[in-house]
């Protein structure tokens, strides 16, 4: 990373562009060949089910934008390129979402991400217990969140079957 941050910004916002647009490439065209290669066994005929092929057209008609929005995620950018692959997503709605996604993937990186990263390392090498604290802190935060939200949400579903 620290190779990347020295250069100059349109150097590196080239770079992590190409990093990955070669990335979620890969992982379509890896997507793309694990069901080639499905297809071609007993279990193959499972791929043209009904089941199978509404996925496949709700892939087709709202895949691009659920490939644009994943590059705002992390975590789930690998699991929707390669699920845009082995829905056989076309090529000519996939690369412009791809394209799309990679440039505000970079944009973002290139600019408030490396700086937060840059930020990280310096309070993780200044104090690995203060930046451990933060984490547990960010992870305690996620699960009173989420389980307030669940709650909520179970009891307003008790309040309408009653």
């Amino acid at each position: 990373m620290d190779q990347i941050m020295s250069l100059p910004f349109g150097v590196a916002l080239a770079a992590l562009f190409a990093i990955v647009m070669i990335r979620v490439n890969a992982t379509y065209w890896l997507g793309r060949g694990a069901v080639t290669g499905f297809a071609h066994t007993r279990f193959g005929a499972s791929l043209e089910k009904p089941k199978a092929a509404r996925a496949q057209a709700l892939i087709q008609r709202w895949g691009p934008y659920a490939v644009v929005v994943s590059f705002l995620t992390i975590g789930l950018q690998t699991a929707v390129n390669l699920a845009a692959g082995a829905a056989r997503m076309p090529l000519r709605r996939y690369l412009p979402a791809a394209i799309v996604g990679s440039v505000l993937w970079a944009v973002l990186y290139a600019t408030i991400g490396l700086a937060a990263l840059e930020a990280w390392l310096a309070v993780a090498a200044a104090s690995p217990v203060g930046a451990a604290v933060a984490i547990a802190a960010v992870a305690i935060l996620v699960v009173v969140i989420v389980v307030a939200r669940r709650r909520r949400a179970a009891a307003k579903s008790a309040d309408t079957v009653v």
